[in-house]
């Protein structure tokens, strides 16, 4: 019996990962650290609202964030929101904090920053809090579907 849908599914998909289970942290840095990776590798699930009752997922490197120019583009639509909290949780399933592609797709799209192809170990949420899936971030976007997009820009100055 898995914990969560995404544990289940990552199970299932056939994919090398490993389950990391860490204490709740303050901040992205402080989850980096307990994760035992970087901030860069922590992939990042955002909700973002294309319509109404209509969603897509965006995978967005700790170190970044959403290029909403971009990803408008990239979609083809002129307005997008981020999920609110029930929102996101009437997409996925999930809370906030532990939101993940896993056990989601192919429900839902999923986007993902295509500067992380081939960098090896990412870490994303598990579905449940304090537990992380890490795993290689091309398997990840075979096992999810997910589609590579350059839609994201640094986090500095934004």
């Amino acid at each position: 019996m898995h914990e969560s849908p995404a544990l289940e599914a990552v199970a299932e998909s056939g994919v090398d990962y490993r389950i990391v289970r860490f204490e709740p942290a303050r901040d992205l840095a402080e989850a980096a650290e307990r994760r035992g990776t970087t901030v860069d590798r922590i992939l990042k699930t955002m909700v973002v609202r294309t319509g109404e009752g209509a969603y897509v997922i965006v995978l967005v490197p700790g170190d970044r964030v959403i290029d909403w120019a971009a990803l408008r583009e990239h979609l083809g639509l002129r307005r997008l929101t981020l999920a609110d909290a029930d929102q996101a949780f009437e997409a996925t399933g999930y809370r906030r904090g532990t939101i993940t592609p896993f056990g989601v797709a192919p429900t839902l799209d999923v986007l993902v920053d295509a500067d992380v192809t081939g960098r090896g170990e990412v870490s994303v949420g598990a579905g449940v809090p304090g537990t992380a899936i890490h795993l290689d971030v091309d398997d990840l976007i075979a096992a999810v579907g997910a589609i590579p997009a350059h839609i994201t820009k640094s986090a500095e100055g934004s």
